[in-house]
């Protein structure tokens, strides 16, 4: 049973260190028990609300407590973060910094893990879980404008690079989003024509399979020298911005990388229409391209939603990567802490990346239930 497991992971959990505390943001830190953040008056609550939360997990018979349970042992780490970062940096000096420790992610992981399982019991239909998506996203949003949790280390890393985050951000989005749509625009064309001629689907698919297996440091590094000569030989293209280093190899590899799925998708997707569906739009005098557009793309929806999702989640991760070449993104922040040895400010670019990752991939999940739910359109 999930809750036992859950409850057992989860009071194992407590016996870590919950936060880090440090002289500065390069040093390691001392990690301290939640019970010892701050005095009892102050932990006692959240260690209540974390307990309370797993021991309702044990109820696999009904979920919605279980899903109370998961929102209030998280309320529960919210506190105690709240409550330990203020007490530990009382007279720790100038440059401490406060930072979350093992315990806290392990509880965090195991708590929306329930959550996930409660949810995935009730079952929700596609709007519900829209709507559920939303009350997290701006509850997420409450908590750190509030500025509950600004005497972590991360949230400090932001405060100082507030701009730089934004651009980040922008660019991170330009690289996901840009290469899916220019993926789109390649993929769809090539995989109708692939789903037409098996001759061309059986060169076509073998060669994008083997652009998958390029790892993605050395397809970021076969951009380069590519670009390069394209940027110093082609006459206008560094003034578009066309160069060895910089967003254009990471978008290009991108796209490179998502071409398979959309294709490969795609014809499959095509070829998922009933053979008598076909036949019946034949027999109503339907041309080739009244059958793709009435018949086999409504019934292909939802595979090709499928592959534009695995496209999405994948590029989100690997544009971590762009910042490697100057191709901006979150990316920069991994790196630049990598270097500086600086965890919090490696996760300032990891945690944005994670949580734009799970919601592009619920979002999506939702349009795939939304079309396959959509009546079929009538010939």
């Amino acid at each position: 049973m999930p809750g036992v497991l859950f409850a057992i992971l989860g009071l194992a959990a407590l016996t870590t260190p919950f936060m880090t505390l440090a002289a500065n943001r390069i040093v390691a830190g001392d990690g301290v028990a939640a019970w010892r953040l701050a005095s009892p008056g102050a932990t006692v609550p959240g260690l209540l609300c974390i307990v309370t939360g797993l021991l309702l997990g044990l109820w696999g018979a009904r979920p919605r407590l279980r899903l109370a349970g998961a929102a209030t042992g998280l309320a529960g780490l919210v506190w105690l973060l709240m409550a330990g970062a203020e007490a530990l940096l009382t007279d720790a000096g100038t440059y401490a910094r406060v930072s979350p420790d093992v315990g806290f992610w392990c509880l965090l992981t195991i708590l929306a893990l329930l959550m996930a399982d409660a949810i995935s019991a009730l079952s929700p239909g596609p709007l519900a879980r829209a709507a559920l998506l939303v009350v997290v996203l701006a509850t997420l949003a409450l908590v750190f404008w509030s500025g509950v949790l600004s005497d972590l280390s991360v949230m400090k890393e932001f405060a100082v690079r507030q701009q730089a985050f934004v651009r980040a951000t922008l660019q991170h989005l330009g690289l996901a989003f840009g290469s899916l749509a220019a993926a789109a625009v390649i993929g769809f064309p090539v995989g109708i024509l692939c789903h037409r001629n098996g001759r061309l689907r059986d060169g076509v698919l073998p060669v994008l399979s083997f652009l998958q297996t390029i790892p993605s440091l050395a397809m970021f590094g076969l951009m380069i020298p590519i670009l390069g000569w394209v940027g110093h030989t082609v006459p206008g293209a560094q003034a578009i911005g066309i160069a060895g280093i910089g967003f254009a190899p990471a978008f290009i590899a991108l796209v490179l990388y998502a071409l398979l799925p959309v294709v490969a998708n795609t014809v499959a997707g095509l070829g998922a229409a009933p053979p008598a569906a076909l036949e019946a739009a034949r027999g109503m005098g339907m041309t080739p391209v009244q059958r793709l557009r009435r018949v086999e793309l409504p019934l292909g929806l939802p595979v090709i939603l499928t592959g534009l999702r695995i496209v999405l989640v994948q590029n989100i991760g690997l544009a971590v990567i762009a910042g490697l070449i100057g191709g901006g993104g979150y990316g920069t922040f991994v790196f630049q802490g990598l270097n500086q040895t600086a965890t919090d400010l490696i996760l300032l670019g990891a945690l944005p990346t994670v949580l734009l990752a799970l919601v592009a991939a619920i979002v999506m999940d939702i349009l795939v239930d939304l079309t396959r739910k959509t009546p079929e359109p009538a010939p």
